[in-house]
């Protein structure tokens, strides 16, 4: 298969599916991740130049951990917006992966580029295959079956299924740590560890779930159907157990 996740920011993939995603690689899926902004404001010291160009090395060096491949769309941080151009956009990150499966952040989540980035992801679904919705690129054959991610914190976010990363956790925690400027501009900002942070949501949705670590998610539920949660690697835990 092939598996596209989309991020709102560098990082944002590693913090709420990245284990996930080690499952499908393991198993020899094709990842994709396709980040919407470049992070370019995530810095007390460096100009929005310098610390785009240092978050798009930290996201490439994330990516080949996983031997995935990574979609740069480049918009500003935040200033993600619905419109023509960020659809059509998504539209093409969309076509150039192809996916069967498809992760996208929760539209209630804290930040507005999370907001704007699932809900023109869910929106560019559909579009993405049909042939007369011009873009750069040609309509896909398929329309992907989409999964809904945990929102940070774990706030207002009812998983319904819950993936096993206590296996891949490791690779998780490694794809983080590449990104040594987000956890530096964390500390500055909230006095918080990175790592220690997502351990502590991955530890808890765990324990929700009956194991060490997991991450969380929805399906999209909407028409058309394209897929189950059969479509999710590893071990699937679903909220009846």
């Amino acid at each position: 298969m092939r598996i596209l996740a989309i991020g709102a920011h560098p990082d944002d993939v590693e913090i709420l599916c990245a284990g996930t995603l080690a499952h499908y690689a393991n198993e020899g899926h094709e990842v994709w991740i396709a980040i919407a902004t470049r992070g370019d404001v995530g810095s007390p010291t460096h100009t929005r130049a310098e610390i785009a160009e240092i978050r798009h090395a930290e996201a490439t060096a994330a990516a080949e951990l996983l031997g995935a491949r990574l979609s740069w769309l480049g918009f500003d941080d935040e200033w993600l917006f619905d419109d023509r151009p960020t659809r059509a956009r998504f539209i093409d990150a969309i076509r150039e992966a192809a996916p069967d499966v498809m992760f996208v952040h929760n539209t209630a989540d804290y930040h507005p580029d999370h907001r704007i980035a699932g809900s023109v992801a869910m929106d560019a679904r559909i579009p993405s295959a049909i042939r007369l919705v011009q873009t750069e690129r040609p309509a896909v054959e398929r329309i992907p079956h989409v999964f809904v991610m945990d929102t940070l914190g774990r706030v207002d976010f009812e998983p319904e299924l819950y993936v096993d990363i206590t296996d891949t956790f490791e690779t998780k925690r490694q794809m983080l740590e590449r990104h040594v400027s987000q956890d530096a501009w964390l500390r500055s900002l909230y006095g918080m560890s990175y790592v220690d942070f997502i351990a502590e949501q991955a530890g808890a949705r765990g324990a929700e779930a009956g194991v060490r670590y997991a991450e969380a998610f929805r399906e999209l539920r909407t028409y058309p159907s394209t897929g189950s949660a059969e479509l999710l690697p590893g071990r699937v835990i679903g909220v009846d157990g």
